[in-house]
């Protein structure tokens, strides 16, 4: 049998507790996700791919929106805990974001999501050259991961005092606000430069990097968190561009007719 990827063995383990706690967990209700909403262009009439979608969180949220939506994860049950939350109104598959998404035509797609989905891959480069191709000129690249600070700062402090900052590595962390038994989740974490250059070299644009706060409503609902949150990253979310068809042409960049 094929190994599994680290994505599948984190989730699968937990699958139906995190679609239950993660519609209304803080960091995810209060934080990582209104932050990464707030990314997104107007989807109303877009066709739009929801990588690594999960239980379908975020698909849910851009049918509501009024986008064309499919939707793929590497874990099995969350793919059926995802159609059972939208049943036939998104195309959902059982894919892995680290392999060619053989589903995908060529700019397929207005917009690609990717909310906290990409700490389960090693290499980005070959994720990012996906979402480029599947992106049509002038499409849209919004997506969510750990913060580098705060990822070394919990390997650093937990695991091993002589840490690298430098070093992509694979790191395992137990994560409470799911029910117990708390499920270990393997990841990985990177220093700044290896989240950005890969993103630089598929070709895209960086838009914005948003480093989020938490939102008033965690203050009433969790004040320690809100405190912590305001002062110490967790995240951070992304919007790129695939340059326009104009954009790509050749010598446009150096001016020539």
């Amino acid at each position: 049998m094929p190994k599994k990827s680290l994505g599948e063995r984190s989730y699968e383990q937990f699958a139906a507790r995190y679609a239950k706690y993660a519609q209304h967990k803080p960091h995810n209700a209060m934080y990582e996700r209104p932050a990464t909403l707030s990314l997104l262009p107007d989807v109303a009439g877009l066709r739009v791919l929801d990588a690594g979608c999960g239980p379908g969180i975020y698909t849910q949220a851009l049918l509501e929106r009024g986008a064309e939506v499919v939707a793929f994860d590497v874990t099995p049950a969350m793919i059926a805990l995802a159609r059972q939350r939208v049943r036939d109104r998104a195309t959902l598959h059982v894919a892995d974001l680290s392999e060619p998404l053989a589903f995908a035509a060529d700019a397929a797609f207005d917009l690609v999501i990717c909310p906290l989905a990409l700490d389960y891959i090693e290499h980005w480069h070959p994720v990012f050259s996906e979402f480029f191709r599947v992106l049509r000129p002038g499409g849209t690249l919004v997506y969510s991961h750990g913060h580098p600070m705060s990822d070394y700062n919990l390997v650093r402090d937990k695991h091993d005092a002589e840490a690298d900052y430098f070093a992509c590595e694979q790191f395992t962390s137990a994560w409470g606000g799911f029910g117990t038994p708390r499920p270990v989740v393997e990841a990985y974490r990177r220093p700044l430069a290896q989240m950005l250059n890969p993103l630089a070299r598929a070709g895209f644009v960086l838009d914005t990097l948003l480093e989020p706060l938490p939102t008033a409503s965690m203050r009433e609902t969790n004040p320690q968190l809100h405190a912590t949150l305001t002062t110490q990253p967790c995240f951070v979310c992304v919007r790129a561009g695939k340059p326009s068809a104009t954009a790509l042409q050749p010598g446009r960049a150096s001016g020539r007719s």
